[in-house]
Formats: structure tokens, C-alpha cells, sequence
């Protein structure tokens, strides 16, 4: 196969930006040049790679492939630059992170601006998934480190507890439960509920605690939609769509505000720790270094 690197950077560029016209615009071409950049890779290829609809593109299975492999590439392209030059810049350099939601929304970007005042040339690159996902990018080589809610056993990571973090039931201020302090599940299963995407680890959490705990599970609740984020279901609490389980790093502005308010499930302790994980072979670079021990100082709640 014929492929370029120039062809892997025009497909990222479609995939990030949506459409043919918003990619063509950010890279500089014209729409027929970018058309037929794809075109060729997909000949190199021998599949389409690309699904064109009226609402925007989507990639095929075969793309789907092709994507992976080019942001690898690229990555591996720009990690060969940065080792040319390593030794002209000891303290300055670029890192790749993948974090769940937790981290990446509410724990990293105050940690990154720490970095920016004691190290301004260290530049992050942060991408969230859910742990699941985070986990396969760093064992990809997609990200040089993760950020996880759960603890994974694999022998070729480097695994380092992080962050304590509790699960509690948000209800809206004014919710018929607010004015208790623990709820027993009986009682949660008659209000309508919320949960997170299958591979979050929150979700993973809280099935784990009923079945362990309580020997029950979230079929016995009233659970009206699932969401993809913390945020989407902060949201649909404080819109009155029902109630859910979440972090307290989720929901400490909105209990400062007084607009949630939360409930201890009754003998059910949901505490877990966030994880930092990176593959053991990974050369660490010294602005690399500064980053890791910036992240074991920092304390989230300070």
C-alpha cells in the first residue's frame, strides 16, 4: 500500500473537523484537493475509509483501522523529532495524556495551570475517554500516560494510586430525599435514575458496590437514560430528569451553590482512587519528570 503521511494527516483532519468543507478551510486546501487526497488513500487502501452523508462524514470499519494507525504514526513522527532535539531541551517538550471524565474535567486543568506557572514550556495534550478507552490509548501508544478511575492489572504498566474520591447520590435542592442523609436502595428504586456509560468507571463502581454489598443490581432501579459524561448528567439532575450517583469532584461547585444537595446510600461505601498509569519501557524525558512529580504533590480539594 502507497500510503503517505500527508494522506493520514488530511484523513485526521476530516475526522476531527466533521465535513469535507471545515477540513478543507483549516488545512489551506481547496475542497476538490482534499477530496482527492482521500480518494487516493482509500485506493491505496483498496476500501472506502469514508462515509459521506448529507449530515457530515463518518468513517467505515476499514477507516476506522486507517485512523488509528494514523494517529500512531503521527504521534511516532512527532516523538522523533522530540528525541533529535532532546538533549537541546532537557526542560521543555510536549506530553500526551488521556484521562477519564473525573481527571480530565475536574482535577487536571487546575493541576495544568500549576505546570504553566513552574514550567511554561511543558505543553500537555490532554484527550478524554472513559477508563476503559484510556487505558487500550496508553497501551497503544496513542498517549503516554493515563489517568484512570479504576486499578488495572497489566503487567506493562507502571501503576500509581493518585486522588481519593467518594460516590454519593446527588439529588436537586429541593428533592423529596434532600433533607435525609442516607437513603437505603429500596427507596432509590422508586425515583427515576441516571447512569453513566458501560466502560465508565464510576458505573463500575457503583454496580460493584450493590452487587457485593447490598447482592442487588441497577435492574432494580427506575433508570430512565444513560449518559456519557458527568456534565450530561449533572445537567439532567438540575433539569429534574431524575437523580444519580456521582463524584463529589462533580458536584462540588453545585453543592457550594446550593443547587444539589447529597445522600450516603446506606451500607454502601462507594470510595475508589484515581490511578496514574504509563508503559514501563517509556523513556521519560525530564519535562516528563517535572509533570509526574507535579502530579504526586498535587492534592485536588487544596
Amino acid at each position: 500500500m502507497d500510503i503517505t503521511i500527508q494522506q493520514l494527516e488530511v484523513l485526521m483532519a476530516l475526522v476531527e473537523a466533521g465535513s469535507f468543507t471545515r477540513a478543507a478551510a483549516k488545512l489551506s486546501l481547496s475542497q476538490p484537493s482534499l477530496t482527492k487526497r482521500i480518494q487516493n488513500l482509500e485506493e491505496a487502501v483498496g476500501s472506502r475509509l469514508v462515509n459521506r452523508g448529507a449530515t457530515g462524514i463518518s468513517l467505515t470499519p476499514e477507516g476506522q483501522i486507517i485512523y488509528g494507525y494514523a494517529k500512531r504514526t503521527i504521534r511516532l513522527r512527532e516523538d522523533a523529532k522530540e528525541r533529535v532535539v532532546r538533549h537541546k531541551a532537557q526542560e521543555s517538550g510536549h506530553i500526551y495524556v488521556s484521562a477519564s471524565t473525573i481527571p480530565a474535567t475536574y482535577i487536571l486543568p487546575r493541576l495544568l495551570s500549576r505546570l504553566k506557572h513552574t514550567h511554561p514550556d511543558i505543553r500537555v495534550h490532554m484527550q478524554m475517554h472513559d477508563s476503559e478507552e484510556t487505558l487500550q490509548i496508553v497501551l497503544n501508544d496513542q498517549a503516554e500516560m493515563g489517568f484512570i478511575g479504576k486499578e488495572p492489572i497489566n503487567k506493562k504498566l507502571v501503576v500509581q494510586r493518585l486522588w481519593k474520591d467518594s460516590l454519593v447520590l446527588a439529588v436537586p435542592f429541593d428533592h423529596p430525599l434532600a433533607k435525609q442523609r442516607t437513603t437505603r436502595t429500596e427507596e432509590l428504586a422508586k425515583v427515576p435514575f441516571i447512569i453513566r456509560e458501560k466502560g465508565s468507571a464510576t458505573r463500575d463502581i457503583v454496580e460493584e458496590c450493590l452487587q457485593k454489598q447490598l447482592g442487588t443490581s441497577l435492574s432494580c432501579f427506575n433508570v430512565i437514560c444513560e449518559m456519557g459524561s458527568s456534565e450530561a448528567v449533572k445537567e439532567a439532575i438540575l433539569a429534574g430528569l431524575g437523580v444519580s450517583i456521582l463524584s463529589t469532584f462533580a458536584i462540588k461547585r453545585e453543592i457550594s451553590q446550593g443547587l444539589l444537595t447529597t445522600l450516603h446510600v446506606s451500607s454502601c461505601n462507594m470510595e475508589r482512587y484515581f490511578y496514574l498509569v504509563y508503559k514501563k519501557q517509556f523513556p521519560l524525558m525530564m519535562y516528563h519528570k517535572h509533570f509526574l512529580d507535579l502530579v504526586k504533590r498535587y492534592f485536588p480539594f487544596r
